[in-house]
């Protein structure tokens, strides 16, 4: 009888891949994994309570207007939604029923529930046999677990981890009670605009039903990890209680030297680590750790700023105290707006190999303004920077290692005008905000100016070459002239390189940075980089 219950409350079973052999080579070629799924009726009543969820505020004015909530219109219709839910009630049992007759779902269950009884490598590994609803899947790694950081570095606590704030707009007003009572009715409309709107227009993978619609490809991606790259699913509770799903592919033991590198891989608002950008890391040979939003798929929350990076403060933790990565050896990719998550990783963890940011931004209120009508500018730049701030370049100029950009110069998401305006692409401002921390001096009028030239013409690489040649670029020269800086200053940046430089000297050193941190891919925002663009940054 136990079992029975186990079976009708038991979570929903998707696939059953064969016994994984660890001395397996990654490459190998999977068999079709067996697949068990519930009744479509319990999937579209899943998908009938998500619309009825959304859709609840306009049916209850409807129905207040027509008079349908008085008491002698409530009672009847109680009636018809008892009926419903006993309905319901009976689905479920039919399918407990027909699971306890499977016995590949017995097994399964059996399996689980020894696995939350006991946590043993022995259970972990039958488990990660089965593809199942990850609500129930034990949590492998807690956020309290590396005990030396939080002592060491303060490490995060329950109300998440540490993030850069926005300066107040109005400086030097006095906050008085009455300032509070005529900033109240503002910050209500943007908190409403940003928790129902606003979040999903900028995280719309996070929506349920775009998520049911991706489940068949999701779950293909998923075989595909585990089965042709052995790849290790596992479940980080972060320190906002949100449950993070992961995915490891390790290639140390491989021949191949980048395995012993770890690319952890933040997607975009859409991507996940089953379909995303980690092909294009696994493809060029390296370890790769993937994950997925706050709220998309098997993640649980709400993609929020603070969530977010509190789910990549437990990945980058993840990474260095259970895999056992140095931090040196993590390199952290991302593409789109995962910039704000790879960004904010970079910052807090200043120790990482290196940042490759593709198709990603410098600040997220110039995109939300491109989108929004203009009568809403005030409204779109208060709720960004309140509720919303994914303020990239921010982050990035914290970060003292290699830094590498990939612009898309046909990308359609992140131009402000037209996809054929390359000077309108908001990566341009992430470089150029980079340089000017780092290399302030260097970066003033003169050589502001020609790397704006550079950028413009960047499109045509004969244009570009050609503007490298008027100015006499000599990489020689330059490369000299950084490492005679860096010898006797320290790397720490911002450098005051360039000072005592005329301006042709500032030209040059401003045209070989700007090659060396931005490379270009002729491509729309949503293509896959290809593993030979996949290159590591360049550093001294």
């Amino acid at each position: 009888m136990a079992k029975l219950l186990s079976c009708v409350l038991g979570p929903r079973l998707y696939k059953i891949y064969r016994e994984r052999d660890s001395e397996r080579a990654p490459s190998g070629v999977p068999e079709t994994p067996t697949s068990v799924t519930a009744p479509p009726s319990s999937s579209w009543a899943s998908v009938f309570w998500s619309i009825s969820y959304y859709s609840s505020p306009f049916a209850f004015f409807y129905l207040y207007r027509k008079g349908y909530l008085s008491l002698s219109k409530v009672v009847p219709f109680s009636h018809y939604a008892g009926t419903l839910l006993l309905l319901l009630a009976g689905v479920a049992c039919l399918r407990g029923i027909g699971r306890w007759t499977n016995p590949q779902y017995r097994q399964f269950i059996t399996i689980l529930e020894a696995t939350h009884r006991n946590q043993s490598a022995e259970n972990k590994r039958q488990l990660a046999n089965y593809n199942f609803d990850f609500k129930s899947w034990p949590v492998d790694f807690h956020w309290k677990e590396p005990s030396s950081r939080k002592e060491s570095r303060g490490g995060p606590s329950y109300q998440g981890v540490a993030l850069l704030r926005p300066e107040p707009l109005h400086r030097g007003t006095a906050d008085t009670l009455l300032n509070r009572v005529k900033k109240l009715p503002c910050q209500i409309t943007s908190y409403l605009v940003a928790h129902t709107l606003g979040r999903r227009m900028l995280y719309p993978g996070s929506v349920y039903l775009l998520q049911k619609a991706l489940m068949p490809v999701l779950l293909q991606g998923q075989a595909r990890l585990v089965e042709e790259c052995n790849g290790r699913r596992a479940k980080l509770l972060a320190c906002d209680g949100n449950e993070i799903d992961t995915m490891f592919v390790d290639r140390r033991e491989t021949s191949e030297p980048q395995g012993q590198k770890l690319v952890i891989c933040c997607e975009g608002n859409a991507g996940f680590y089953e379909v995303g950008c980690i092909s294009t890391p696994l493809e060029a040979g390296y370890s790769v750790l993937g994950w997925n939003h706050p709220g998309f798929a098997g993640s649980t929350g709400v993609p929020f700023p603070q969530n977010e990076a509190n789910a990549m403060d437990v990945v980058v933790q993840f990474a260095i105290y259970r895999l056992g990565f140095q931090p040196q050896d993590i390199i952290i990719y991302a593409w789109s707006i995962g910039g704000f998550t790879a960004t904010w990783a970079a910052m807090s963890y200043p120790d990482i190999s290196a940042v490759i940011l593709d198709a990603s931004f410098d600040d997220l209120v110039p995109l939300a303004l491109k989108v929004m009508p203009d009568s809403w500018r005030g409204l779109v730049t208060r709720t960004v920077r309140q509720h919303l701030n994914l303020n990239n370049a921010e982050q990035l100029c914290r970060y003292q290692g290699p830094v590498l950009l990939i612009r898309r110069t046909k990308d359609e998401i992140i131009t402000t005008t037209v996809p054929e305006d390359i000077m309108s692409n908001r990566g341009n401002d992430l470089l150029l905000k980079l340089l000017q921390y780092r290399y302030p001096c260097v970066m003033a009028e003169e050589g502001l100016r020609v790397v704006r030239q550079w950028l413009e013409a960047s499109s045509q690489l004969e244009e570009a070459a050609s503007i490298f040649s008027r100015w006499e670029v000599e990489e020689d020269w330059c490369l000299s002239v950084l490492r005679s800086y860096q010898a006797e200053r320290g790397p720490d940046f911002p450098w005051s390189v360039g000072e005592d430089m005329n301006a042709d000297g500032r030209q040059q050193l401003a045209l070989f940075l700007a090659q060396k941190h931005l490379h270009n891919f002729e491509a729309t925002h949503c293509t896959p980089l290809p593993a030979q663009n996949f290159q590591m940054p360049w550093h001294l």
